[in-house]
Formats: C-alpha cells, sequence, structure tokens
C-alpha cells in the first residue's frame, strides 16, 4: 500500500542504522540518544522505558511489571517473564476465610510485588552493555525538573482524580493543587527521583530490601496487606521460551503463560483456515472473521491460561492444527456469535528497538490500570500495580489465588521472524485488547503488505462483552454491514490500544519504524 500524501498521516520512519519506537517524544529520544553513544537495544530499552515512568506516569512505573522478548544478531529468541507474585501468606485457606468472590482491582489485595526493576537489572546483566544507573540518569533528571504534560497524557489524567484523590499518596505526588495536570503543565516527582537515585546507587537490591521496600510493605500493610519484606526480597524474573506459530511464511512469537500471547497465536491459527489475504483489509468480512476468531481465542484464554508452576496447560494442543480447524468450523461467514468478552481498563506502555547490530528487544512495562491499584507511597512516590486483580477466586481454576504466584499477565510484547531472522518487532499496549491489536498488526503487515504506521494507523475494533466497539474513524458503512451480520456495534469510549513496530529488511539493512497516533510519541532512527 502507498500513503496518499493529501490526507493527514505520518510518514513510516526509515534508517539503516538504528531505530526506537515509543509513545513519548522524551523517551524515544532518550533511547536514540543511547543507540548514538554506543548502547545496544536492551540499554536503550530500559532507559526509555525508565524515562515513560516519568512522562506517562498512569500508564507504568517502578511499582509495575515486565516482559520482553529479544531476537539475538545470531538468530536466538529469547523471552523474559519479570512478573511479579503474590504474598507466601495467599494461601487456599486464607482466601476461603475471605470471602472474596473476585480480587477488587482498587484493593490492597490486588498488589502484587513489582517485577519491574528486577527484569530491568537481569536484561542489563545478561545482554546490555550499560549499567543499571546509566540507564535511569534520565528519568532522573526528568523526575526532578519536571516533564511537559502530553496531550494524550493531559486526556487521560482526570479519569483518575476520584481514585488518586482517595490516597494520600496520590494526592502528593499526582495532583497538581488537586487537579489533574492540564496539557503542557509541568510535573516533577522528587520522591519518585529520589527512589530512582537511590535505585541507580544501589543497584536492584535497594528496591526489594531496605528503606524502600520497607516503606512499600507498610503502605500495604497498613491497608490490610499480605505481603511482606521477604516476598519483596524473593522477587526474581524467569526467562522462558516464547510459544509461536507460523502465518504467512513468518513466525510470530509471544511470550507463554502466564501472559496472553497464547490468546493471538489461537486466533491466527483459525483465521489460517480463511482466505484472508483475498479480503478488503478494511472491509466487514476482514473484521467479522477477526472479531468470530478472537472470541473464540478468548474462551481458551480464560479457560486455561495460568502461572505454568501450579498448572499444566496444554500449549500443543491449543496451537494445534486440529484445534485451530475444530474452531474455525463454528464460525459463520455471514453470522455473528453470541459469544461474550469481557475488556477491564488497563493501561500499559510497549516500545520497540533495534540497535546497529541487529539485537531486537520488543519491550512492555505496566501497572495494569489507570495508575494501577491507586496506592502510591508517600514516601517514595512509587504507584502500585494491581495485577492480582488477574487472579480468580474460584479454588477449581488454574488461576486461582495462591502463595507465590503469578496471575494470568495481559502484558504481551511480540516478535516475528523470517528464515530464522527477525523481521518485525511489534507490540500493543491496552490491556485485555492487546491479542486483538497483536492480530491487527500481523493481518496488516503480512496478509494486507501495509508498513509499520499504515498497519498502525488502520481503524480498530474488538468484541466488549456482548458488543463490538469500534473507533470513530471506523467506516460508517462497515459499522452498518456488521450490524447486519448481528454484531452490536457500540462507539469505543477511548481509542484502541497503542502500538509501536519496527521492521527489518536484512538484505537492505533498511529499519522501517511505525508509532501509533493514537498516543503521544513517534518512531526515530538513524
Amino acid at each position: 500500500m502507498t500513503r496518499e500524501f493529501s490526507r493527514p498521516g505520518r510518514s513510516v520512519a526509515l534508517s539503516r542504522s538504528a531505530m526506537a519506537a515509543t509513545s513519548s517524544p522524551q523517551a524515544t529520544l532518550a533511547a536514540v540518544d543511547v543507540l548514538r553513544a554506543g548502547g545496544n537495544a536492551v540499554d536503550a530499552a530500559v532507559t526509555a522505558s525508565a524515562v515513560l515512568c516519568v512522562t506517562e506516569p498512569h500508564m507504568t512505573g517502578i511499582g509495575g511489571d515486565c516482559f520482553a522478548i529479544l531476537a539475538t544478531p545470531e538468530g536466538k529468541i529469547l523471552g523474559l517473564n519479570g512478573a511479579g507474585r503474590s504474598a507466601f501468606a495467599a494461601t487456599p485457606e486464607w482466601l476461603g476465610r475471605s470471602g472474596l468472590k473476585s480480587i477488587p482491582p482498587h484493593s490492597t489485595h490486588a498488589v502484587t510485588v513489582p517485577g519491574a526493576i528486577d527484569a530491568w537489572d537481569e536484561l542489563l546483566r545478561a545482554h546490555g552493555t550499560w549499567s543499571l544507573a546509566q540507564c535511569l540518569a534520565p528519568a532522573i533528571e526528568l523526575a526532578e525538573r519536571g516533564v511537559a504534560t502530553l496531550p494524550r497524557v493531559a486526556r487521560d489524567w482526570p479519569e483518575h482524580l476520584s481514585l488518586l484523590a482517595a490516597d494520600p499518596g496520590g494526592r502528593r505526588h499526582y495532583l497538581k493543587d488537586g487537579a489533574a495536570p492540564l496539557m503542557g503543565e509541568s510535573m516533577a516527582y522528587p520522591a519518585l527521583a529520589a527512589t530512582l537515585r537511590a535505585i541507580a546507587e544501589g543497584g536492584r537490591d535497594a528496591f526489594y530490601t531496605g528503606p524502600v521496600a520497607q516503606d512499600m510493605v507498610q503502605t500495604l500493610q497498613e491497608r490490610g496487606s499480605l505481603l511482606t519484606l521477604e516476598d519483596f526480597a524473593a522477587t526474581q524474573c524467569d526467562w522462558v521460551k516464547p510459544v509461536s506459530t507460523l502465518f504467512a511464511g513468518h513466525r510470530i512469537h509471544e511470550i507463554p503463560p502466564s501472559g496472553q500471547g497464547l490468546t493471538v497465536l489461537i486466533a491466527l491459527n483459525i483465521l489460517k483456515c480463511f482466505g484472508i489475504r483475498d479480503l478488503d483489509p478494511a472491509g466487514p468480512q476482514r473484521r467479522h472473521l477477526d472479531i468470530e476468531a478472537m472470541k473464540r481465542a478468548w474462551v481458551l484464554r480464560n479457560r486455561h491460561i495460568a502461572d505454568p508452576a501450579f498448572a499444566t496447560i496444554p500449549v500443543e494442543e491449543l496451537l494445534s492444527e486440529t484445534t485451530a480447524q475444530r474452531l474455525a468450523a463454528t464460525i459463520d461467514l455471514r453470522k455473528a456469535s453470541d459469544m461474550a468478552v469481557t475488556l477491564p481498563p488497563s493501561d500499559t506502555v510497549y516500545l520497540a528497538v533495534v540497535d546497529r547490530n541487529r539485537l531486537c528487544v520488543s519491550f512492555i512495562n505496566s501497572i495494569y490500570w489507570g495508575f494501577g491499584s491507586g496506592i502510591v507511597t508517600e514516601k517514595t512516590g512509587i504507584t502500585l500495580q494491581n495485577r492480582g486483580a488477574g487472579f480468580s477466586c474460584d479454588p477449581s481454576h488454574p488461576n486461582v489465588m495462591a502463595p507465590n504466584k503469578r496471575p494470568l499477565h495481559t502484558i504481551i510484547p511480540a516478535l516475528a521472524t523470517r528464515n530464522g531472522k527477525a523481521d518485525m518487532v511489534f507490540g500493543v499496549m491496552g490491556g485485555d485488547f492487546q491479542p486483538m491489536g497483536h492480530l491487527n498488526m500481523v493481518l496488516n503487515r503480512y496478509a494486507f503488505g501495509m508498513d509499520p504506521q499504515e498497519a498502525l494507523d488502520l481503524p480498530r475494533c474488538v468484541p466488549s462483552g456482548e458488543h463490538v466497539e469500534t473507533e470513530a474513524s471506523m467506516p460508517q458503512s462497515v459499522c452498518s454491514d456488521l450490524t447486519a451480520m448481528g454484531h452490536r456495534i457500540v462507539p469505543a469510549g477511548e481509542p484502541l490500544g497503542g502500538g509501536q513496530i519496527i521492521t527489518v529488511d536484512h538484505a537492505s539493512g533498511l529499519l522501517s519504524g511505525g508509532s501509533d497516533p493514537r498516543k503521544d510519541g513517534f518512531a526515530l532512527g538513524f
């Protein structure tokens, strides 16, 4: 496809040396500065993630979790699960006594141990060239002197005003005279800067032991949390083998459970049973198949995905051709099914980096819902995530809350390879929307031949409950046709997700990048 230059839009970014794509201008620039100074893609990714904790504090923070997929120049594909765990005291007996039927997202029991700092440290030790202190320096400077509130950030912030106002730390650190900052207003975070500086000086242990950890644990225990200093000290990320499937000559790699990446691969396998390439990429038939495939994948996600240390997950069966054909046979090409899909709200940041040596990093960091649990430490300025809300309270479910366990996780970086080499580094933020976002990116790129920016620009829809949410940019004719098929179309309350893509042409050496117009950032290379 070729961009129509007479219409509003953005050209695909092109470069031959290195490239970064993030949702914040400051983060993209920080990543490129690292790359230009000789750092590699891991150094740049950690640096950008730290900056995003300052520029998009409602989306991410050091009180959250992190996942990454790396493609090395030698062709190795590596995954890192940096999700934190529940308290050792979260026993079945405690859960039974609690009377909980679900974990309230803004309760203290939704807070799991933050895994991000441990994951950043491990990534740098295993594959980086810079120290954690070097990578945190730009974020520390921004947090101390303040940053201008970006347009999309300013749009989102007021949605969380009452949540922040109800928490002493939230009021102190993330409101300005009791209100959300306006676009362009400067926000500084001196407490967070001091915490980042302590981590820079003392390493990851300064976060998981000592005064910083004590402040987090005290803040949580005052609200009834089961988490202890021992839980924080025991935190450890894990290197994992990504799961994958073939689609249109490319292998699509996703993080395995406890992440929901399997959902993407199941949906892709279903769509391989149809002549998807022959369809209009913006037409109703393509949208119908996307929706129906995702509904079926979603059912399997909710049934099976959990922490693999606690449950046996039939990955091979879920990704089998037999499963794909069985599910595809249940799709009516002319009629919507009545399956319901529940999409809780959530916030996350995703970024992609490729360096001069073609080390590729697909990287995602999150505190889950906007400002996470809504619990912010007063002394250290850390917003604590609410990933524990992803647990089930059903004792028979594989994802039931249990001691030192990871919940089902929504954040999923992705990467595609061709002939054993990285071809596309991609991901999308937006919690439970992410599998649909990944599906869109893979189809737009590999079924319909779009460049990275075109693949991100196309209007989006997603099944939600008994409805299908569509963005305002979706053509009315498509909405009408979907309605005629039985889909209950409703306007999306906000733009769906926000992604980044970098593709690698190994023959020519060209990098192509796209950044989602639904966010404030851009792709930039040199």
